[in-house]
């Protein structure tokens, strides 16, 4: 499984990103380009100890099985619930800082490598660095492919 841990895979994913443009469509969902850069923040946030969330009920229940299902080599799935804290309103976002921000945390997560001290996730409980790093790629990957890259 690629890593943004490792440069070369994180150099793709960046490549990725850097083919979007601000009138990228999306193919299945919701959210507008400038959305879906925000939104693709949020999850690094939550690794790098930005964004502090606490951990709810269904994610105390239904947290361990999620994760398990997420972390299977397939990409994720179409339309997926998001969390209500990863939702981006109607706000004015601006694409090119969109998209520089999502590089930079990428670049951040990926060169500050592997790391004991990220706390549980708010949703999944705990979880060791490998998942940590599946889960932010298959996120990202996840919405480029959304855009068709």
């Amino acid at each position: 499984m690629p890593s943004l841990f490792h440069s070369q895979d994180r150099q793709e994913i960046l490549n990725r990103i850097q083919q979007l443009s601000s009138d990228s469509n999306a193919e299945w969902g919701k959210m507008d380009v400038k959305k879906m850069l925000r939104h693709c923040q949020a999850p690094l946030q939550v690794a790098l100890g930005e964004l502090k969330l606490k951990q709810g009920l269904i994610g105390l229940l239904f947290g361990k099985m999620a994760k398990k299902s997420l972390l299977k080599p397939e990409p994720f799935k179409r339309d997926l619930p998001t969390a209500p804290e990863f939702k981006v309103g109607d706000i004015p976002l601006e694409f090119e800082n969109e998209k520089q921000q999502l590089i930079s945390l990428i670049k951040q997560f990926g060169e500050a490598g592997p790391q004991n001290d990220r706390g549980k996730h708010p949703f999944f409980g705990a979880m060791n660095e490998n998942e940590w790093d599946q889960l932010q790629w298959k996120h990202l990957d996840h919405h480029l492919r959304q855009f068709g890259r």
